[in-house]
């Protein structure tokens, strides 16, 4: 039986971009690839950094997708847990229904 597939989500902080993507361009053994875009972060939740930001009135973050087995996504987020404290990083786990390569 395969494992389900999943959508981790990954947002933070602009400023620590590089070192995520490094992050996880080190764990192979879970990480075959990612999709990632800017994002402007908006709510409560969200810390304004900058005096640019607080101008802007939104927070320069990095959003990042990764299609992963569920138990690969779970452990992969442990990871990013232990290196990550602090940063403020926001995620959520979806069900993917289907996920493929059109070549």
């Amino acid at each position: 039986m395969t494992s389900v597939s999943v959508c981790l989500t990954l947002i933070l902080p602009r400023q620590f971009r590089d070192e995520l993507f490094d992050y996880l361009g080190e764990q192979t053994d879970l990480v075959r690839g990612f999709t990632a875009s800017d994002a402007a972060g908006h709510g409560n939740g969200v810390r304004l950094q900058s005096t640019a930001e607080r101008i802007k009135g939104h927070a320069d973050q990095v959003i990042l997708w990764i299609v992963l087995p569920r138990n690969d996504a779970e452990r992969l987020l442990d990871r990013v847990r232990a290196s990550f404290t602090g940063t403020n990083l926001v995620y959520w786990i979806l069900p993917v229904a289907e996920f493929g390569t059109i070549d």
